[in-house]
Formats: structure tokens, sequence, C-alpha cells
């Protein structure tokens, strides 16, 4: 099966592994997908990550430890909302970055200088396209 849309692909087994209450998740690895797990790793919304390559010519796994609320159990990810995709791209410049619930979540955008929270991107005074909103 061919996946047009990688980083929905990405979203999607996330959010499939915190309703079955998984701990671990293996997705597969592309560049992009590193940066934004690196992202979700900084931020706090995951326990932690380990990138696996199988060999010559392939992307390998991205194996990712979710991460739960110890006295609820509930996921600390409540939300992963997938804004650009394929056929509507999302770009906004660096004054017009989306601020999610208040900045209490993130907006994750790819820039020319790399992949970065909305907050970050302000600060270098860069626009991009804007991937997804983590909360």
């Amino acid at each position: 099966m061919a996946v047009t849309d990688s980083i929905g692909d990405y979203l999607t087994r996330i959010r499939n592994a915190q309703m079955a209450g998984h701990r671990i998740v293996d997705i597969p690895s592309s560049k992009l997908k590193k940066a934004i797990t690196e992202i979700l790793y900084e931020q706090g919304f995951i326990l932690k990550y380990k990138f696996t390559d199988e060999g010559k010519g392939t992307q390998g796994t991205i194996k990712i430890a979710l991460k739960y609320d110890p006295q609820t159990h509930s996921p600390v990810i409540q939300k992963l909302v997938r804004v650009s995709r394929p056929g509507l791209r999302q770009y906004r410049p660096s004054n017009n970055l989306p601020r999610v619930i208040n900045g209490l979540g993130i907006a994750i955008i790819s820039t020319s200088k790399g992949v970065m929270t909305d907050k970050k991107a302000r600060e270098l005074n860069v626009g991009g396209e804007v991937l997804c909103y983590v909360y």
C-alpha cells in the first residue's frame, strides 16, 4: 500500500497507539519524521525514542515510547491535528504563525532553516509550512 501523506500516517499511528493504550509504537522512518519526533521529545510529549536503520537503501524505523499521566493513565498528547496536507498546503509568514491554545500547545513548522516549533520560528523570524498542531 502506497501512502501519499507520510506525515498524516505518522500522526495517525501515534493517535491509534494511544487510543489502544500501547506503550511503544513503530513507525517507518524519514528525515522529516525524525525531526518531528525530536521536537515531540524536546517539548515533553513523548517519553523517549529510538531510530533504527535496517541496512543499505532502507529508511529504517522509529520506535516511540508514548507518555501517559501517572494518575489518570490518559495520554499526554491530547490532540494531533494535521494542518497542511498534500491536497492543500498551508504556508504562513513569520508574522502570521498560529498560536495553539494560546501558547499551551505547539505548531510544528517546516521552514528553510529546518523543522521547528512555532515559538522558535517566531524567534528566528522565519515562516514556512504548518505541518501539524500538538496539544
